[in-house]
């Protein structure tokens, strides 16, 4: 499904409030953005320029954390606090995301590959391998690329930790939306309609305790939501919706099991929007091929970096070691 990303009236009026969602200050300190170390440029193969920005030493072991629907940079801030002071981490925003150019591409699985490997060309030595993170839409994006350049996989990748993703059966799955597929089955026309729809979110507290309900999990903070919350918002409108009608018929079933390298996969039993049901159909796959690592559910919601913070940048940690132990042999 391709779904071509516009630029729309609405947000145009917006565009110098988003760049301030993403750069609030919080109590909880480490969600507050750092200093980028430098500012990578990277263009796609269609010339779109993408935001990139990497932390820490320039000699040090890479991280490559990709973000979600709707999210940017800055919701990688948990992590890139605590682990670019030993660690080269590379955050950016996907496409038309937080600063990113639209370019001229639609929204697909061929241009989440394409993308992710372009940036990965840019900001990988030759022979260079990192641990690449993918969050919600996040780990779409590396499930297609090994989809797509199965050969780059072990070149590029040492592990993979995917979180809160999904492959396939998005609508008819979440229960984000309350007695949706839970008692009444959703069909794809509705989601389209209740996602689709370029509208802009407000903010505020009736907001917050939404997201707090359908989002994450009942012990959430005020900080975790109001991060969370904040980030969502400073989408374009035009881009959550366009990203949102491809994802509704985006299909990747058994594209993980490409991922030759030791890969973690983490659910949350909490989540509402990508159930636990997508990740444990992609830790099948995964167990089926020989590659995954570690199947583990965590007590967040969607927002399992931000909800569970040490627990999940502990199971980072763990990835880091799992790839030092060099790559998986592939049955020939």
């Amino acid at each position: 499904m391709l779904v071509k990303m516009p630029e729309a009236s609405v947000d145009a009026l917006t565009t110098s409030f988003r760049p301030g969602l993403r750069s609030r200050r919080y109590k909880t300190a480490s969600f507050n953005t750092p200093l980028p170390a430098e500012v990578i440029p990277v263009t796609t193969r269609d010339g779109a320029k993408l935001r990139v920005h990497a932390y820490g030493p320039a000699d040090g072991e890479v991280l490559v954390l990709t973000h979600g629907w709707s999210c940017a940079i800055e919701y990688w801030n948990p992590q890139i606090n605590a682990f670019a002071g030993e660690y080269r981490v590379i955050a950016f925003d996907q496409r038309g995301h937080g600063e990113s150019e639209s370019g001229t591409r639609t929204f697909g699985a061929d241009q989440l590959a394409d993308d992710f490997s372009d940036l990965l060309d840019a900001v990988l030595r030759p022979g260079q391998r990192a641990v690449l993170v993918g969050h919600s839409m996040g780990g779409i994006t590396i499930q297609a690329w090994a989809q797509k350049y199965p050969d780059q996989v072990q070149q590029r990748a040492s592990s993979v930790l995917l979180a809160t993703t999904a492959a396939r059966q998005i609508p008819t799955r979440s229960t984000v939306i309350p007695l949706l597929n839970a008692v009444i089955p959703g069909p794809d026309w509705l989601a389209v309609a209740l996602f689709g729809t370029p509208v802009p979110l407000p903010g505020g507290a009736a907001v917050n305790l939404i997201a707090k309900n359908r989002l994450t999990n009942p012990a959430a903070t005020y900080d975790q939501v109001d991060f969370g919350v904040s980030i969502v918002r400073s989408c374009r409108p035009s881009v959550r919706a366009a990203v949102a009608r491809g994802l509704v018929k985006l299909d990747l079933q058994g594209a993980a099991a490409n991922l030759t390298v030791p890969t973690t996969v983490l659910a949350g039993s909490y989540d509402k929007l990508l159930p636990e049901v997508h990740s444990r159909e992609i830790a099948d796959a995964l167990a089926a091929a020989g590659n995954l690592e570690r199947y583990h559910v965590l007590p967040t919601g969607h927002l399992v970096n931000i909800e569970a913070e040490h627990a999940f940048n502990a199971e980072l940690h763990r990835v880091i070691r799992t790839a030092r132990r060099g790559p998986v042999a592939v049955a020939g």
